[in-house]
């Protein structure tokens, strides 16, 4: 079995049970380490990795083409299955969502996702009709595509392991849609009728509505955002919800900054070196030098 069918075949088992998480890298090293510690899969952040770069979260400023060569870098940086966070495939309608996801599959990566945000804040969602012709489209495309050397069976008889999985994701809590508990639920049912593998509404805190939406879309997996509005939730609690998978977002690599603004602004500010003792070691120079 060749790599990225590997990683495909290993994610898709990954959803068939249990509860995982899902952590977010935002360069080769963050990947790496990730990796060293056990995670059995990583996802990027587009926001993590536009920060790196010096530019905002958002497509206007970071193209299809270096999004995909950031997908292509950590998909071979590590033998881990990478989810790509594709944004809205950059593209409104959805044959140029289906270019876009047969050139993200192309990169390796074992999952991608698609969202319905428009990025305009005049009107922050797609239409209910065309949200759910893009996700169509993305399947259709992804379906075009055997990742050679995978398994072409899943557990249910629902989803093919030999097929790059796609998370299919409603955006009304970030957004301040007027009722997001009911346009998510709505969206993401349509969105697993429309063929997506797993299901995302980032933004959702309280477990109650959690569970409701495990209980909505069953029995096709849900992922959770877990971040600081809901940080006080464990995976194991997660998990007895029913949440099949639990990413992080954008807030590792905000940890990474804020260590970075607190050591900056002491130093600016008073002189003083002392946030220093928390450093990471060189140890992270044997971690890369066998790698």
């Amino acid at each position: 079995m060749n790599k990225h069918g590997a990683v495909v075949s290993k994610f898709h088992e990954l959803h068939e049970s249990g509860c995982f998480v899902l952590p977010n890298p935002w360069d080769v090293g963050s990947t790496i380490y990730l990796q060293h510690l056990g995670f059995k899969a990583v996802a990027t952040t587009s926001a993590g990795f536009a920060f790196s770069k010096g530019l905002p979260d958002d497509p206007e400023f970071i193209s299809r083409a270096v999004m995909l060569e950031h997908f292509r870098e950590i998909a071979a940086a590590t033998s881990l299955p990478v989810n790509a966070d594709f944004q809205n495939g950059f593209a409104d309608d959805p044959e140029a969502v289906a270019e876009s996801v047969r050139l993200c599959v192309a990169t390796g990566v074992a999952g991608l996702s698609i969202e319905d945000s428009t990025g305009q804040s005049d009107q922050p969602l797609y239409d209910f009709d065309l949200a759910v012709e893009r996700i169509k489209a993305a399947r259709s495309a992804i379906d075009a595509v055997s990742v050679p050397g995978t398994v072409a069976t899943g557990s249910s008889g629902s989803i093919d392991n030999n097929k790059v999985l796609l998370t299919a994701r409603c955006e009304a809590f970030l957004v301040g849609d007027h009722d997001p508990m009911r346009t998510s639920i709505e969206r993401l049912v349509a969105f697993a009728d429309a063929g997506a593998d797993c299901l995302y509404a980032p933004g959702v805190t309280e477990p109650d509505e959690i569970a409701q939406i495990v209980k909505a879309v069953a029995p096709k997996p849900i992922n959770l955002l877990v971040f600081s509005k809901n940080s006080n939730l464990t995976v194991n609690q997660l998990a007895d919800l029913g949440v099949r998978r639990i990413s992080v977002g954008s807030s590792l690599a905000r940890v990474a900054w804020g260590g970075l603004i607190r050591a900056a602004e002491d130093i600016q500010s008073s002189g003083s070196f002392e946030s220093f003792a928390g450093a990471a070691t060189f140890d992270l120079n044997s971690l890369f030098r066998n790698r």
